[in-house]
């Protein structure tokens, strides 16, 4: 019964592992949160880059050249519509195939 009694009384670092536990929680929530973010965060940068680029125009043309013994005939080039290029294209908005889908659907 003497060990028992011992035993209740000694509260020798249950306070320091409640803590560390607790601090352990907090840290680990924060940080998985904080990776989301960043998640969300690059792939959201990548589709921006990824706007800027199919949006570039990518034609070219010059035209012949007549000299007084030599010529060049012209060139032209103009880039198609790409699979998932929108001919409409509105301010602010980046349609080109890249969908961001959240893993579990609202109200769950």
């Amino acid at each position: 019964m003497k060990m028992f009694q011992q035993f209740w009384n000694d509260e020798n670092g249950f306070v320091v592992s409640t803590e560390l536990v607790l601090i352990a929680t907090v840290l680990v929530l924060g940080m998985i949160v904080g990776l989301t973010t960043l998640r969300d965060q690059v792939i959201a940068e990548l589709a921006d880059v990824a706007a800027a680029f199919s949006n570039s125009n990518q034609s070219y043309s010059f035209s012949g050249i007549t000299g007084h013994s030599s010529s060049t005939s012209g060139s032209f080039f103009n880039d198609n519509t790409d699979f998932c290029d929108l001919d409409a294209q509105t301010g602010g908005s980046f349609a080109h195939c890249i969908l961001i889908i959240d893993a579990e659907p609202e109200g769950t």
